[in-house]
């Protein structure tokens, strides 16, 4: 895994979810914003205490996080 030094998890932060230099804006959130169509300008704008690198890391540490579990996805018709 590449560096991940803007991810943190903090059991007093968010319930211990990952998240952005420990401030409470959730990986997941950002993951969110971007999966909504958002493009990194428009979050920057939205969000200006986010950086750019901040928005590479979380979709990195997502990308590392899910490839780390393997859930079995019923298939439709089956």
């Amino acid at each position: 895994m590449e560096s991940m030094d803007r991810i943190s998890v903090d059991p007093a932060v968010c319930l211990g979810q990952p998240t952005i230099r420990g401030m409470r804006i959730t990986v997941a959130f950002v993951v969110r914003l971007v999966a909504s169509g958002m493009t990194r300008a428009q979050i920057l704008q939205a969000y200006p205490e986010l950086e750019e690198e901040d928005i590479v890391q979380a979709l990195q540490y997502a990308a590392w996080a899910s490839s780390e579990r393997v859930r079995l996805v019923p298939v439709k018709g089956a």
